[in-house]
């Protein structure tokens, strides 16, 4: 068998002590660029392979970072968490990924799991988790970050998602929607579903409308689930001219499956939904959305991640802004623009 090459090897070839070479490999952000292109040289040329299990017994880290996300089916989890590995890999760390698919007992198993791997922190999504899992996050020693909603028990990164079914909510008023009907995730086990419906209640009630039963659908946040709902709601015995969609798929599955029955969008039905997918921007018309910068949450998670594992503090709760994009998915209704019309 070829020798294992070791980390003197590598410092000789490098010109550079060994705790250089450790620190290039452990903690690249804190060595100057030249000095890395000369460790790092060295490395590819002796192939070398570090001994992971011994780098973290002597420092007491794993440089691993643990993320456990609902699912690895929706694009809006993927961009975010490729952001994150990007940015963590960039400083010499690896993220191990699971996904428990909306289901709190495999997320807790999950959780420990990762935890008795020795990962250095950990990342969630959301505030909905067991009451066992929010003991075992406040019994375990090291940095915990919630992304997507915040919550006041730990450090959280995420948005207003109630905030974000008002702005839905607000643009479709000012339209002229008075009939606003929603398609939205299945909301047990997931607070970013629930809050949006909420926000879209909150704004209608304060501009003294009601939002009915039979305008609330639940259904899986996929194209499939936009068509279903689109088709429950639109046998209401009163149908809404506009929708709210959990997220874009939901939208575009809604779309689609209005299209196909005839409807015209938006003279017939506006649509809005929630993310701004690269789906929203290719489909036709265009759909109206709330854009989320998904990918700077997985950016600044992973920077927070990096300073809490270092020992500095991190804020508390950090909301990321949001902003409406306005395409050809949503207009005044019908009735309303004729009126408009006839009286000019």
């Amino acid at each position: 068998m070829k020798p294992r090459i070791t980390i003197e090897e590598v410092a000789r070839l490098a010109g550079v002590s060994t705790a250089t070479v450790s620190r290039v490999l452990s903690r690249p952000d804190v060595v100057r660029t030249r000095t890395q292109e000369q460790v790092m040289a060295a490395v590819r040329q002796l192939d070398y392979q570090p001994d992971a299990a011994a780098r973290a017994l002597a420092s007491g880290r794993t440089h691993t970072v643990g993320c456990v996300i609902p699912t690895l089916d929706h694009a809006i989890f993927a961009r975010s968490t490729q952001a994150m590995q990007t940015t963590l890999a960039q400083a010499g760390y690896q993220l191990l990924v699971a996904s428990h698919e909306y289901d709190p007992d495999t997320e807790f198993e999950l959780v420990r799991a990762l935890q008795q791997r020795g990962v250095d922190s950990l990342v969630l999504v959301g505030t909905d988790h067991a009451p066992r899992l929010w003991k075992a996050l406040s019994d375990w020693r090291k940095p915990t970050l919630l992304t997507w909603s915040c919550d006041p028990r730990l450090p959280s990164l995420g948005f207003d998602n109630e905030g974000a079914g008002r702005m839905a909510a607000k643009h479709l008023l000012e339209l002229g929607h008075r009939r606003i009907g929603v398609i939205s995730g299945f909301t047990t086990h997931n607070d970013r579903a629930r809050s949006r419906v909420d926000g879209v209640r909150q704004l209608l009630a304060q501009a003294g409308l009601s939002l009915p039963d039979e305008w609330v659908t639940q259904q899986a946040f996929n194209l499939e689930g936009g068509r279903l709902g689109l088709r429950q709601l639109m046998g209401a015995r009163q149908k809404p001219t506009a929708l709210f969609c959990g997220n874009d798929l939901l939208a575009v599955g809604a779309l689609l499956e209005a299209q196909r029955m005839g409807l015209s969008i938006p003279d017939d039905l506006s649509i809005c939904g929630i993310d701004n997918s690269e789906m929203a921007q290719a489909i036709n018309p265009g759909l109206t959305t709330v854009s989320l910068p998904t990918q700077d949450l997985g950016r600044m998670a992973a920077k927070s991640m990096l300073s809490a594992i270092s020992g500095e503090v991190v804020p508390a709760q950090s909301l990321l802004p949001f902003e409406l994009v306005i395409r050809g998915s949503t207009a005044a209704p019908r009735k309303s623009r004729t009126v408009s019309r006839l009286g000019q």
